[in-house]
């Protein structure tokens, strides 16, 4: 934690208790109580970065004129993965300030399995120069799984050389729920090196004996609730729930009965994942307390979840409140219930002209996607009878599947996609230069009539995904993806319809997140073309090979029942 000067401190006090005046004083606001959900007429005083003075009137030669409107404590998104937002952290924050968003919670696991411990250092250097708060957890699960084939390996000795870095907060969501439980030696290690730290869970539908055991290891949060009987249960068990509401998962209407002013203390929000396109559609965290108000929760309870309990639960005593002594994070609103942001302070500064002073730093991980030679067609048949077929079945809103069994066509020794049923093949291509796995399977939901879509984001491991019903289509989909240093690609017949570069470790793109969400609205307008009926495909595509549940997924090894770790041959 960053020392303070007596000096300063002295000078809080002064201009807080009104021995000499506020550097700012922000006029004629109506604070939202915290406490008992009241609207108070008063002035905020400020020195420097924190509130010094509150449920007063002030004078001073700096007056920022509230005109009335509502404050409320700066936004936490509590868990995410900057990297989903396609954009570098300077463009992210850029794309999220204006929402409210003050303070941002990361995992850079996504770029952490692609590059190893220089994604971390570069996160960390980023978030150092950004506006907003950006903390890191360190990434747990580096590899995710056993059964894939990632960019790097993260051991408990890699990541403790950076555990006392001003921006990290401790250890990230701890995917390796069967590693916990076993007790395996890598998890034991990192769990014994952060105890008494912040250490994120990922415990998706673990109830039971077995989440008192997973608890039992130091972890305290979990974002992977699905259900509010499952939510109920973990913050009984003295976790803190974060409510998600990404660009794929979608938990807020399942959970926001849960969230009131008793239970608001043990729930917050995160978005985990949420791209420049659903940000400007609908928003970011602001989106999720209007949509939470608009489903019945209390306004007092949205607004706790947002700031004070995710501030809490993350050990960030500085913040949650406008309160003398804490950050001056300030969100303006010109409607509570609608959460309509108007202006936003960050650390007491205007966003606007603190975004304008910032020196960025280039991004590591560029030229990170290596095939060990082009993919053709004859890389995606799937020899044998289509008989009893194992198949993926997308659940829309989900990063779970189905695990299918269903009889396929079949034509000379090969099994075959069935359009009429939805039903296309989808495979994973290592792209990290260790090796020529691909990994081929069968996939129902995605709706594609023909061609391919692929994609270098694949969670965790980030090997290339693609999904297709032509397997020409699907190889140049891949080869286009390594000339271009990885991104989206859609391919129909042998031409390329669209795409969207992410050159920073196949993952972001370096341009601002206007460009990308305009590539965006190309890519989601050709998918339609082709039939796809999901809202958001290449994300939807990227967690296919994510083995978060017992269900069906796929690696670059091949299809996998997650629940026995085995590669269906």
């Amino acid at each position: 934690m960053a020392s303070i000067s007596p000096d300063l401190i002295a000078r809080r006090i002064r201009q807080g208790s009104g021995q000499e005046p506020p550097d700012l004083v922000v006029r004629d606001v109506r604070l939202f109580d915290l406490v008992t959900g009241a609207l108070i007429d008063t002035d905020i005083a400020l020195c420097g970065d924190t509130i010094v003075g509150t449920l007063d009137r002030y004078d001073g030669p700096n007056v920022l004129d509230g005109r009335g409107r509502i404050v409320v404590p700066g936004f936490i998104d509590t868990h995410l993965h900057v990297e989903s937002s396609l954009v570098t952290p300077f463009e992210f924050e850029r794309c999220v300030l204006p929402h409210g968003v003050t303070t941002a919670i990361c995992d850079p696991h996504e770029m952490a399995n692609v590059l190893g411990v220089p994604a971390l250092r570069y996160f960390l250097d980023a978030a150092s120069r950004m506006v907003m708060d950006l903390r890191v957890n360190l990434s747990s699960c580096v590899p995710s799984s056993p059964v894939e084939t990632s960019g790097a390996v993260l051991m408990a000795d890699d990541l403790t050389p950076l555990m006392n870095h001003p921006k990290v907060i401790g250890l990230a969501e701890f995917m390796n729920m069967p590693g916990v439980l076993s007790g395996a030696p890598d998890c034991m290690d990192k769990l014994a090196a952060f105890a008494g730290r912040h250490i994120d869970g990922h415990a998706p539908l673990m109830r039971g004996r077995k989440l008192n055991g997973y608890l039992s290891g130091g972890i305290s949060t979990d974002h992977e609730a699905t259900r509010a009987d499952e939510a109920l249960e973990k913050i009984r068990k003295g976790m803190t729930v974060l409510i998600r509401e990404g660009s794929v998962c979608k938990d807020l209407a399942a959970l926001a009965p849960l969230l009131t002013v008793e239970t608001s203390p043990f729930l917050a929000f995160c978005t985990d994942d949420r791209n420049p396109l659903e940000i400007a559609h609908e928003g970011h965290i602001d989106f999720l307390i209007r949509s939470a108000i608009a489903r019945g929760v209390p306004p007092l309870a949205a607004y706790r979840a947002a700031s004070l309990t995710a501030a809490r639960a993350f050990g960030l005593t500085d913040r949650g409140m406008l309160a003398p002594g804490k950050r001056a994070d300030i969100v303006f609103l010109d409607d509570l219930d609608r959460c309509t942001v108007s202006d936003v302070l960050a650390g007491g500064r205007p966003i606007a002209p603190a975004l304008d002073q910032r020196q960025p730093i280039a991004a590591p991980g560029r030229n990170s996607v290596i095939l060990n030679r082009p993919a053709t067609a004859d890389d995606f048949t799937v020899p044998g009878s289509g008989t009893g077929r194992p198949v993926m079945g997308i659940i829309p809103g989900q990063i779970i599947t189905e695990f299918l069994t269903l009889d396929l066509p079949e034509a000379n020794g090969q099994t075959l996609p069935d359009i009429p049923r939805d039903i296309a093949k989808v495979a994973v291509v290592a792209r990290h230069g260790l090796n020529g796995n691909i990994g081929r399977g069968f996939v129902r939901g995605f709706g594609l009539r023909g061609g391919a879509l692929a994609s270098s984001v694949g969670h965790d491991a980030h090997n290339i995904c693609v999904v297709g019903v032509d397997d020409a289509d699907m190889a140049m989909a891949v080869n286009r993806l390594a000339e271009i240093g990885g991104g989206f690609v859609i391919v129909e017949n042998r031409a390329i319809r669209a795409e969207l570069p992410l050159p920073i470790a196949g993952l972001m793109s370096d341009a601002p997140f206007e460009t990308v969400r305009a590539q965006l609205e190309i890519l989601r307008a050709a998918t339609r073309d082709m039939g796809v009926t999901l809202e958001e495909p290449f994300l939807q595509l990227a967690f296919l090979p994510l083995p978060v549940v017992p269900h069906l997924k796929i690696t670059d090894h091949g299809l996998v029942d997650v629940g026995r770790m085995a590669v269906i041959g």
